[in-house]
């Protein structure tokens, strides 16, 4: 078979998959305007705006890239009782995905982060949120919906999506990936500080470099390839797993697993805005390991799908065409 004739197959193969993604589901919300004068009332800009959206982020819009490269998504997730969630609900529905895993908690709001742009430059973000860590009914409930998704389908590949918003606990952590072992489903996480080495025995473990500094507190050199494998080997120590794919911004992506590497190396790109980039690369990553791809495979299209979403101002999910696109041109081996 030809070399893009391999890769046309490996897609074709994620078409049929369905990816569990599990954690903190937010709005990306955005105001678009213009600026023209300064604020008589404080030296501040005055945006004046003409476009509003309300797009889906986290948890959401890796579950959004899911969908765009032809797998089907279910998302578990905990949100506020509250019209953030109500609207949350709604951008699912025109998705076309199901709400039944999206539970109301009283003791939460729905996370929002707004977004104001204008001409192209981000001027302010505002956040809305509660980072506590779930409890109680909320967390049993949260545990429930991921219990119910396992025993009613077959599940190729579970996501967990941290972004410390308190939704993926110790123990949710510990149960999803036990009963994940249980049934033979690959894991894949998408880590931050805060539960950095909660994730035992998982099988992908993609953390940037600002996340692997933070999470095992070392240093490292993403221009000295031997330092990043030297926190490679830590992180191994520290935290049993099978894969980590350490994302590196401009110098690429680095895998690593036993004793052998993968860097992949970026791609010239006009950057306009790297938010959700991660989100792409987990996606990606989660689906080419579900589907039987390499290291190299996995390393290489995630890479190269991370920087593609770099292209768009706001969070947008990748363009499945274009990507398959590039990785023919790219991978000709």
């Amino acid at each position: 078979m030809s070399p893009s004739g391999k890769i046309q197959q490996l897609f074709s193969e994620i078409e049929g998959l369905t990816a569990l993604v599990l954690g903190d589901v937010m709005i990306d919300a955005y105001y678009w305007g213009r600026v023209d004068r300064i604020s008589p009332e404080a030296p501040v800009p005055v945006v004046q705006v003409n476009r509003r959206d309300m797009r889906l982020g986290g948890a959401a819009n890796v579950a959004l890239n899911i969908k765009a490269l032809g797998a089907k998504p279910i998302v578990c997730a905990v949100v506020g009782h509250d019209e953030k969630g109500d609207v949350l609900r709604k951008i699912f529905k025109d998705h076309g995905f199901s709400t039944e895993g999206i539970i109301d908690s009283t003791d939460r709001v729905t996370t929002v982060k707004t977004r104001i742009i204008s001409q192209g430059h981000h001027m302010l973000r505002v956040d809305e949120e509660i980072t506590s860590p779930l409890h109680g009914t909320d967390e049993r409930n949260l545990l429930d919906c991921v219990k119910n998704v396992l025993n009613r389908q077959k599940v190729d590949v579970i996501v967990l999506e941290d972004y410390n918003k308190g939704v993926l606990t110790p123990k949710v952590i510990e149960t999803v990936i036990a009963w994940a072992v249980e049934r033979n489903i690959p894991v894949t996480v998408d880590p931050k500080k805060e539960n950095f080495l909660a994730y035992r025995n998982v099988t992908l473990f993609k953390p940037n470099l600002k996340e692997l500094r933070e999470g095992l507190k070392i240093e490292a050199d993403p221009s000295d390839l031997q330092s990043l494998k030297s926190a490679i080997g830590a992180l191994h120590a520290a935290l049993p797993h099978a894969i980590t794919l350490l994302t590196l911004s401009e110098y690429g992506a680095l895998s690593a697993s036993g004793d052998r590497f993968v860097h992949a190396h970026a791609h010239k790109r006009e950057v306009v805005d790297v938010s959700g980039a991660g989100d792409t690369v987990i996606a990606l990553a989660s689906l080419v390991l579900a589907a039987g791809g390499d290291q190299q495979r996995i390393t290489e299209l995630s890479n190269l799908a991370g920087g593609l979403v770099c292209e768009n101002l706001g969070v947008v999910p990748v363009d499945r065409e274009r990507l398959i696109s590039e990785a023919i041109k790219h991978f000709p081996q």
